[in-house]
């Protein structure tokens, strides 16, 4: 079937991936589609998920009813528009971290907001191994919080340049491990600034590059992680609520028991991995793969990052805890 593009915007966020929002008509069909086609950028990070991966991931998790973008058509074929691209369902709301965290805070809805979160996190979650449909994932680990430990470290080691507070944060992960729940599917990367909020309207979860098998206590850390919490520091779900708000509304709709030292213990992760990932997006940049100011930038954010490692282990602050 013919169609043809009627509006074309580039997509705000997205540092690994391009999104481009399109207004299409199609041959015979009556009306407009609001579509988002998304694509990789030009240079990718090793965390990142192919994009057909991606769009089973999203397939397999919005027949499972959590509040995603329709995935529509995936065109692996590169000859199109120069690389593979999915296109789904635009929905509607902003992405944008502070200024949702403005509006949440304006309408007096965070509680509201997390609870809505923690109910998509636990049908997030609710999706177990194995699963035909994502056998891409490969088998769950045993111990996926050392398997990040020895992943970081490797990349650490391969890129060369010292950071000592980061080779600290991981081998008191390392010393610290908490006992492996069983495993779900992991957004791992479920925070404030991956959905959608439209008005006071939870609409979506996006970004789903990053999914795999692992233990849920990984997506409660990341998500209550203070580098997520963009200027609100005492809300320490996202941003936008209490963590005894999301937490207990977790709890509720997911029937598991929420371990707040396991929670913790992630929360240090969350800090060393994101620390990891911007260095690749850094080396994106710096390696001359894609220069992008954005990339750069994401260079400087480990300093920050590192000091709240310091801070979580105690290293500073209190008797380090090695």
């Amino acid at each position: 079937r013919a169609a043809s593009i009627e509006g074309c915007e580039r997509l705000s966020g997205g540092a690994v991936h391009e999104n481009w929002g399109l207004e299409v008509r199609l041959e015979g069909v009556a009306g407009r589609r609001d579509l988002v086609l998304r694509a990789d950028a030009p240079s990718r990070i090793e965390e990142s998920r192919p994009l057909a991966q991606e769009f089973a991931l999203l397939r397999a998790v919005f027949a499972a009813g959590v509040a995603v973008p329709e995935p529509l058509w995936h065109c692996a074929e590169p000859a199109v528009i120069g690389r593979p691209f999915f296109l789904m369902r635009r929905v509607a709301g902003t992405a944008v971290a502070r200024r949702v965290v403005r509006r949440v805070a304006a309408l007096d809805q965070g509680d509201a907001l997390a609870q809505g979160l923690a109910r998509e996190l636990a049908g997030i979650h609710a999706i177990v191994p194995p699963r035909a449909d994502l056998a891409f994932l490969g088998a769950p680990s045993a111990t996926p919080a050392l398997d990040l430990v020895a992943h970081c470290r490797a990349y650490l080691d391969r890129r060369g340049e010292p950071r000592p507070t980061l080779e600290w944060g991981l081998r008191w992960l390392e010393r610290h491990a908490p006992q492996t729940a069983a495993p779900v599917l992991a957004h791992r990367d479920f925070r404030t600034g991956n959905y959608l909020l439209d008005g006071d309207r939870l609409t979506a979860i996006l970004d789903w590059e990053f999914a795999g098998w692992s233990d849920p206590m990984e997506d409660l850390g990341w998500f209550c992680a203070k580098c997520w919490r963009f200027g609100a520091w005492a809300l320490e779900a996202g941003g936008i609520a209490p963590k005894a708000t999301f937490t207990r509304a977790y709890e509720a709709a997911s029937g598991r028991r929420v371990d707040a030292d396991a929670v913790r213990y992630w929360e240090v992760m969350a800090h060393v991995r994101w620390a990891v990932i911007a260095l690749q997006q850094a080396d994106r940049h710096l390696g001359g793969g894609e220069e992008s100011l954005e990339l750069a930038l994401l260079g400087r954010r480990p300093a920050e990052l590192e000091y709240e490692i310091l801070r979580l282990t105690g290293a500073i602050g209190g008797t380090a805890n090695a």
